[in-house]
């Protein structure tokens, strides 16, 4: 029995790479605006949204094999009503950023288990983040140091990088910041076998 990692995310590949965990990983061609619209964008359907997007790139894999077991995650950012995505261009990487700074914002991070055309698991993690009250001049400065990167994750920056800097205080898990809840993924693989006990 395999398991696959259903996403493009280096960062999730990398969490499990780095707690020993054997995988492969097919990125899975799935319309996330689709579902996003027919769930409704809205806070309300935040943590539905990203439970379907991560539960819908499982399924989308699963079919690579019937004995394979399929990890679908995804992760949604909530400030106040509003939902982003992943910024499209560098200047809407900056209009989020100042959106979000002095602020808190929410990061939902939802994970699916699929094996053939079943979901046996799911279950996901809110984590509460402190923007700090950067200046304009660091902001450009981050930015310009971050890149193309920026416009990889959602609100425009990685925690494990220069990311963290943007920041005064998390209240919840870090692997969750970084894209999946590990630790119930961890438990998960070994209720179902896939890691020794």
């Amino acid at each position: 029995m395999r398991l696959i990692l259903a996403s493009g995310s280096a960062a999730r590949a990398q969490m499990l790479e780095d707690a020993g965990v054997s995988f492969e990983v097919i990125r899975p061609d799935v319309d996330e605006d689709a579902i996003k619209d027919k769930i409704g964008r809205s806070a309300a359907n935040a943590q539905a949204i990203a439970a379907r997007l991560a539960q819908s790139k499982a399924l989308a894999i699963a079919e690579a094999g019937p004995d394979d077991l399929v990890l679908g995650s995804d992760q949604v950012l909530l400030h106040g009503s509003d939902l982003l995505d992943k910024p499209g261009s560098m200047d809407e990487a900056r209009t989020q950023l100042l959106s979000l700074r002095g602020g808190r914002h929410y990061l939902l991070s939802a994970v699916s288990l699929v094996r053939a055309d079943t979901e046996i698991w799911s279950a996901s993690d809110k984590v509460a983040l402190h923007m700090r009250d950067f200046t304009d001049e660091f902001l450009d400065r981050y930015l310009q140091a971050f890149g193309k990167l920026a416009l990889t994750s959602v609100g425009g920056y990685h925690i494990e990088g220069l990311g963290a800097q943007l920041f005064e205080k998390i209240d919840g898990d870090q692997f969750t910041v970084r894209g999946m809840p590990l630790l119930l993924v961890l438990g998960a693989l070994r209720r179902f076998g896939m890691l020794k006990t």
